[in-house]
């Protein structure tokens, strides 16, 4: 069963770029939002909390975090390594 990692960045954003990165040189699936095509900034406050910044990551529905927090969730299930043993589902 193949996860849902959605990635909610802004234009300018040189973590949500760095993250992007990441996730496509180890192919991993993402739905990405951009902020003022896909949501307002009130929107993204009322998601993540006011104060938060970019990029926010959900698996899933569930909050994991920004780029730091994401990196070192998918590393640690396996996802960011150059040879896997399976297909990482996220």
């Amino acid at each position: 069963m193949t996860s849902n990692l959605a990635i909610y960045t802004r234009d300018n954003c040189e973590y949500c770029r760095k993250l992007k990165v990441v996730l496509d040189s180890f192919s991993v699936r993402y739905i990405q939002f951009n902020l003022d095509k896909d949501f307002s900034r009130e929107e993204f406050y009322m998601i993540f909390g006011e104060g938060s910044t970019f990029p926010q990551v959900t698996l899933d529905g569930q909050k994991m975090g920004g780029c730091t927090e994401t990196i070192q969730y998918l590393t640690s299930i396996g996802c960011l390594q150059e040879e896997k043993d399976m297909e990482c589902m996220v």
